[in-house]
């Protein structure tokens, strides 16, 4: 008993490095979801100009 006592504080250098490795790789998905998803809604709003633009060429004039 009195030789757990004695011991020094655990060594937890490897599970603050990995936990960090974790917290800035999930980070780093987020922030390329966040870009696909950025460009992905650009897309649609230029496919969205050009039909609008498409049915006002269409669209009988008064």
């Amino acid at each position: 008993m009195l030789h757990l006592l004695q011991e020094g504080p655990a060594q937890t250098g490897a599970y603050m490095i990995a936990g960090y490795i974790v917290i800035f790789g999930v980070m780093a998905l987020y922030l390329i979801s966040l870009i696909v998803r950025w460009r992905n809604s650009l897309q649609d709003l230029e496919t969205l100009q050009s039909l609008e633009e498409k049915a006002l060429e269409n669209s009988p004039h008064p």
